[in-house]
């Protein structure tokens, strides 16, 4: 199973909503359960949490992985994100029971490779969740939107300097999702590299709220 960093509700009250932090390449779950915290006013009763991924990574040890690093190769991104989906599946489904909540309390926020995790595995779950935020990330697998059967709102961000993840990946990802029926929003933040700035983490936080609130298209 898989474990990392949690936060509880900074109201003090049980959880109301779930987010769960999905790191990329070469990080652990301490890289976003931060943003948890710069979250928690904005998200007074809902849970964070920010697994560590299954793996150690190949390319730097005291990091984790979700899988091997596939140099832009959809096909191996594909083989990676199905390969570590069920352990994840089984550590969301783990925390909603232990939080007494269900899919539609659940929204994941993914970085480089926990955004390719988290559209994956978000887009596939037995019930539809709240909503996925993913920074600069890939859609693997935009060929087979089809098996999927829910269609909670997303939100991408990437920076136009992105030199890991190039900013062509949100707009490919958009465009496919889009045409697959999900309701997509966007955002390019000019000058930005491989990260997430302040305008990006504000983005993410009104979208979160509106979803939670079931404010957000849907």
């Amino acid at each position: 199973m898989l474990d990392g960093p949690r936060l509880s509700p900074a109201s003090g009250r049980p959880a109301a909503s779930l987010v769960v932090f999905l790191h990329g390449y070469g990080a652990d779950g301490n890289d976003l359960i931060d943003i948890g915290r710069a979250w928690s006013n904005y998200l007074p009763d809902t849970a964070f949490a920010s697994p560590h991924a299954p793996s150690p990574c190949d390319q730097a040890p005291m990091g984790r992985q979700w899988f091997p690093l596939a140099m832009g190769d959809p096909h191996r991104i594909w083989q990676g994100v199905q390969s570590a989906a069920p352990a994840l599946d089984a550590f969301l489904d783990a925390e909603l029971k232990r939080l007494g909540l269900g899919d539609a309390h659940l929204a994941l926020v993914g970085f480089s490779q926990g955004t390719m995790m988290a559209l994956h595995v978000g887009l596939r779950r037995r019930a539809r969740i709240a909503g996925i935020v993913g920074y600069s990330g890939y859609l693997a697998g935009a060929e087979d939107l089809g098996e999927t059967v829910n269609r909670p709102p997303i939100l991408l961000v990437h920076g136009d300097a992105d030199q890991v993840v190039p900013v062509i990946a949100l707009h490919g990802a958009a465009e496919a999702l889009g045409r697959a029926g999900f309701p997509v929003e966007w955002h390019v933040s000019p000058g930005l590299a491989h990260g997430i700035d302040e305008q990006g983490l504000r983005l993410g936080a009104d979208f979160l709220r509106r979803v939670f609130a079931g404010k957000a298209e849907r």
